[in-house]
């Protein structure tokens, strides 16, 4: 007996045992689909090997209900990395195969096209003469429309017939029922690959990292590409897939925003004469399964996606591109929490292939594997072309008069820089028209019962909404407490500074770049258009305009608050505050003319500010690289965190407290595992649940994994693990 071991989208940590199809159809294969019966469901699931016997008695095996494919959906390469990552990251294999699939093939859609039959006469039917069918109409009829020309199986219909006549036609061989081939519309795009486009002269530093990448690209090696913020990375990103394909081989370059591919995706088409596909959220699902097609046949030359395009099949992958690879995007947030960025450099080790990671900015990690030799650094000391470093000047608002966030000083200079035909882009991460609306007479504020937190006011829209459970309600015009109809806005967001924007500076143009103006499908994109049509104008955006994004004509740059991030309780807040704020200032000044970067601060003082102004992101980086050390924090040590949720705040922080009590009596425990918690996580409630978390740390990666493949499987015994949600997130980025 033969048992199919079949891995399943379901929350359970093995595989399923089954019994091969009793047909001679097509068999089940290592990697393909097949649908099985579970339960009272029919689900689909992945083959994953096969066995002489199983545990279970055979009359408790069931069958396979149907073989959907006859060849592996996943290469050799992908398929190692996705079972590696399923036992790194404790995930049922199941899930994680399943997640690396397009949405129309996990729902059982055809991996190939189906091919085209039709209907034909063959030699006899030809000489046969009508007449002699005078007693058959039907099958006349359909003698006289095949001599014509052959017909589609799924166009008989169509033509008045139906397939019971043909058939008989056949048994009379009349005619046949044949696969029709249908003949190769375009020609491989390698046979007519050519570098177009305004190549730019590469000045010493991008000339000496393309040499040094070229030179091993053959085979597989990690790569740093650190350059300050208009340095070109991209430029030497494109000069590098010159090499990759003249010899016919695929790039996968990932980007952390969809924000970021139309401008991307230009910049390749304008320089090659190849396919660029581009793979994220925001297409359909027929449109990801086209990719994912042409992808895997090996018709795209380039791939451009956010983070899940990296589990995308390539028939000759040659090189992966990380772009901004310090962001946190990269990091998935639901479900399968799996770090984009690493997973990446695993590929490109199973694939003998160079991965390149660019960024101003790069992460600690990053860095962290640059020091033990994992990776090796390329630096890009000084900006592409004639532009300069910006100057940046630290502005102090304590006791100013604010109009909509903005300094008397800000205000002046903006008005220099337009009068100039140049460009200014402001800086604020708070969408909506004000982060709180408050009644005047009582006190009360409006606040989302579902998060506890305060309701975001959208004025043009007139809502309320929460900005953490995406709930909303209609804005009153009284107070639900004490009835008072005076009700104030409290804090700036952008709605309300591109309001005042457009009173201070009438006649310039503003757009405002945020979730709310580009949820629309092309409205980004007119608003970029807009922008790059020169002459002054100002732009207001959050984080969306932060990274990527190259205007030639802005010179002024300021970030509004700068201080929020300055006195958070998250050790990697001040990271994160220092790539924003290097990425928001490198906006400044990037096609030769001068760029002035304004932060307005309430603590002008503050050492992460005074390190980033006078000495840059890498001295600051190198610096908390050491005081993490010396506390031992990550990238020295390894996390991972327990999350449980519960609606009544109490069986989440029970269950992780029991948790931990089995964690520390394990026989096989490590004593240089360290845990914190539980304790409520940043935000305690979300969605009308409380969230408590438990942390567990450890000096070696490795340890920690062998720690945790011995304490999961007694987890499930803890009385309290059926009563709540809990998730587990191996090197999580948020706490």
């Amino acid at each position: 007996m033969s048992v199919v071991q079949v891995a399943l989208p379901v929350p359970i940590l093995r595989l399923f045992d089954y019994l091969p199809p009793n047909t001679h159809g097509a068999q089940p294969v290592i990697g393909g689909r097949v649908r099985v019966p579970f339960g009272k469901r029919k689900i689909i699931g992945i083959v994953v090997g096969f066995q002489e016997r199983s545990d279970l008695p055979e009359t408790q095996l069931k069958q396979i209900i149907e073989v959907l494919d006859t060849k592996s959906l996943y290469p050799p390469p992908l398929w190692r990395l996705l079972h590696w990552a399923a036992g790194y990251y404790h995930l049922p294999v199941g899930e994680v195969l399943k997640q690396a699939l397009p949405v129309l093939l996990r729902h059982g859609k055809p991996a190939q096209e189906k091919p085209l039959w039709q209907w034909i006469i063959t030699k006899k039917g030809q000489t046969t003469t009508l007449e002699s069918l005078k007693f058959a109409p039907k099958q006349q009829q359909a003698l006289a429309v095949l001599r014509h020309q052959p017909i589609y199986r799924h166009q008989v219909a169509e033509k008045n017939l139906n397939n019971a006549v043909l058939q008989v036609l056949r048994n009379k061989k009349l005619c046949d029922l044949r696969e029709y081939h249908q003949p190769q519309q375009q020609s491989d795009w390698r046979t007519r690959f050519i570098i177009k486009g305004t190549q730019l002269k590469l000045n010493t530093d991008q000339t000496i990292a393309v040499g040094k990448i070229r030179n091993e690209d053959e085979r597989y090696a990690a790569w740093l590409l650190s350059g300050i913020t208009g340095s070109g990375k991209t430029e030497v990103y494109l000069s590098i897939l010159e090499n990759i394909l003249a010899r016919g081989k695929q790039a996968l370059v990932l980007v952390p925003e969809i924000s970021l591919t139309p401008q991307t995706t230009a910049r390749f088409r304008e320089r090659f004469e190849a396919p660029v596909d581009v793979l994220h959220s925001a297409l359909n699902d027929k449109e990801r399964f086209a990719v994912w097609q042409r992808a895997r046949r090996g018709e795209s030359a380039i791939i451009i996606g956010t983070r899940s395009a990296l589990f995308t099949p390539l028939l000759q992958p040659g090189v992966i591109i990380i772009d901004e690879e310090h962001d946190s995007s990269y990091k998935q947030q639901e479900g399968w929490r799996y770090q984009a960025r690493d997973l990446a450099v695993f590929r490109a080790r199973e694939e003998n292939i160079p991965i390149v990671m660019g960024s101003a900015t790069p992460a600690l990690e990053t860095l962290h594997n640059v020091r033990r030799g994992k990776y090796r650094q390329l630096d890009l000391t000084r900006r592409a072309g004639s532009a300069k470093p910006a100057l940046q000047q630290l502005v102090d608002i304590k006791g100013q008069q604010l109009i909509g966030g903005l300094a008397p000083v800000l205000i002046s200079k903006m008005r220099q820089h337009l009068q100039a035909d140049n460009q200014v882009l402001l800086f604020l991460n708070r969408r909506g028209y004000s982060s709180a609306l408050l009644c005047h007479d009582c006190g009360w504020v409006a606040e989302c019962q579902r998060c506890e937190r305060y309701y975001t006011l959208h004025k043009k829209q007139r809502q309320l909404r929460c900005h953490y459970c995406n709930s909303q309600c209609l804005l009153s015009n009284q107070c639900s407490h004490c009835g008072s109809t005076h009700l104030l806005p409290v804090g700036v967001g952008t709605e309300q500074l591109e309001q005042h924007l457009c009173t201070l500076f009438s006649g310039i143009p503003v757009s405002r770049i945020d979730r709310d103006t580009t949820s629309r499908k092309g409205a980004l994109e007119q608003h970029l258009a807009n922008v790059h049509r020169g002459g002054a104008h100002i732009l207001v955006g959050t984080q969306m305009l932060a990274k990527g994004h190259h205007f030639c004509d802005v010179t002024l740059v300021s970030m509004l608050n700068v201080d929020s991030a300055l006195f958070s309780t998250d050790f990697r807040a001040a990271e994160r505050f220092a790539q924003l704020c290097t990425q928001v200032a490198g906006r400044a000044g990037r096609a030769g003319k001068q760029g002035e970067v304004l932060l307005q601060t309430y603590h002008p003082e503050h050492p992460l500010l005074q390190t980033l102004l006078h000495q840059g992101y890498l001295a600051f980086a190198q610096q908390t690289l050491l005081e993490r050390q010396s506390v031992m924090l990550p990238p020295w040590t390894s996390h991972a965190l327990f999350r449980a949720q519960d609606r009544d705040n109490h069986q989440a922080a029970e269950f992780l407290q029991q948790l931990r009590k089995l964690l520390e009596a394990n026989p096989l425990k490590d004593t240089s595992v360290w845990f914190m918690g539980p304790v409520p996580a940043l935000q305690p409630k979300l969605c009308g649940l409380w969230r408590w978390q438990l942390l567990v740390q450890h000096a070696s990666r490795k340890r920690l994994q062998q720690f945790l493949n011995n304490a999961l499987p007694l987890v499930k015994r803890l009385p309290a693990a059926h009563k709540v949600m809990w998730t587990l997130d191996v090197d999580p980025i948020e706490s």
